[in-house]
């Protein structure tokens, strides 16, 4: 009985960030329906962990018949969640103009890469594009050498899922005291520049210089902010950016008095060499039982097959485990409407009959749309 309970969220199948974020509701509590086509791979067998807490009904929206099934979904749904390219919908017959004249109260939430308008609306592109025209993969790597992708997190994920859960909940408010629904626009490249406001500031302030790579406290530049070496071959992280962390690791660290000279940006490659020497005399687990828990700053850096092991994600039940898949729990936490996954991935169109029983269909006008090919 997550925070949503009571919302139901039609979701049209993409991949990526739409799922994710369809996910998210489903874990908040909505009752999320993801709309397949025939012949999709079946999810039980993807290992795809956004399709949980899903609920799969099949409909053919080349058909007439199919896309009239649909907009019926619409006039009992919440919100829409379109992953598809500008206009794609509208083709289909279920754009924002016909939905909302449907269901007045909807949410319409488009997904895409580069959003709805603009020059490159309709150009086909992925996570290291969009993050590439907001400066956030420029800035990632080390100084002279090229730009790193960090993973598909940035763009995809971050900048698109979380935007997208976000835009369908602030929606979701205004529509609680307005009665109108309204069209979302969440693109990720916008969400990308959001999560690059950090260094606009610093910019402006003068303490970092965004035409540099690999040169700057948080990018790797910095010997308190960095990940090093360890004797086995493993690695830590190390941030200890305030004077009083920076201290501590001094003291915990054993370092020479040249250290005290923390932002001196001319030493900091020399003190970069002598701490990564210094980290390599000790295992990563020898570290950890010096450091690990204090006010260092500090972590060992875990692949994410080891991270589930973590004795503080395991304490906090970071992950969990469904259909043979280990993956994160729900997040975020709530104190009195907790969130839960409801199930596991759903064979392809299991639940369309039940779903559109539950709207209002018959037994014989779904007979009718089964013998058409409209549904399966």
């Amino acid at each position: 009985m997550g925070p949503l309970n009571g919302f139901t969220v039609i979701e049209l199948a993409g991949i990526g960030p739409a799922p994710m974020g369809g996910m998210m509701l489903a874990d908040m509590g909505a009752e999320v329906i993801r709309i397949e086509r025939a012949g999709a791979p079946d999810p039980k067998a993807m290992k795809d962990v956004s399709f949980r807490g899903k609920k799969s009904v099949v409909l053919n929206l080349k058909d007439p018949a199919g896309v009239e099934v649909l907009l019926r979904m619409v006039e009992n749904a919440d919100v829409l969640i379109d992953p598809y390219r500008p206009g794609v919908c509208e083709k289909l017959g279920v754009g924002p103009e016909v939905c909302l004249e449907r269901n007045p109260r909807l949410v319409f939430a488009r997904m895409t890469g580069w959003g709805q308008e603009g020059p490159l609306a309709n150009a086909a592109g992925h996570d290291i594009n969009y993050i590439s025209i907001t400066g956030a993969l420029y800035a990632t790597g080390r100084a002279g050498e090229k730009p790193v992708p960090p993973l598909n997190l940035v763009g995809d994920m971050g900048g698109g899922g979380m935007l997208l859960v976000n835009g369908i909940l602030a929606a979701l408010l205004e529509t609680a005291s307005s009665g109108k629904g309204q069209v979302i626009d969440a693109a990720m490249v916008d969400g990308a520049a959001q999560l690059m406001w950090m260094f606009h500031s610093f910019q402006a302030l003068g303490v970092w210089d965004g035409s540099k790579r690999g040169a700057n406290m948080l990018d790797g530049a910095a010997h308190f902010y960095d990940t090093y070496e360890c004797a086995d071959g493993e690695y830590i992280s190390v941030g200890s950016i305030e004077p009083q962390f920076y201290a501590l690791l001094m003291e915990l660290a054993k370092l020479p008095e040249a250290f005290k000279a923390q932002h001196d940006q001319a030493q900091w490659p020399a003190l970069t060499e002598q701490l990564a020497d210094i980290f390599k005399q000790k295992t990563q687990a020898e570290w950890c039982q010096i450091m690990e828990g204090t006010d260092v700053c500090f972590a060992p850096v875990l692949s994410f097959i080891d991270a589930p092991k973590h004795p503080a994600n395991v304490a906090r039940n970071t992950y969990m485990e469904l259909d043979g898949v280990t993956q994160p729990s729900p997040a975020p936490r709530f104190s009195r409407t907790p969130s839960e996954v409801k199930h596991g991935a759903r064979s392809l169109g299991e639940d369309t009959d039940g779903v559109l029983k539950a709207m209002g269909f018959g037994e014989q006008e779904l007979a009718q749309l089964r013998g058409s090919g409209s549904i399966h």
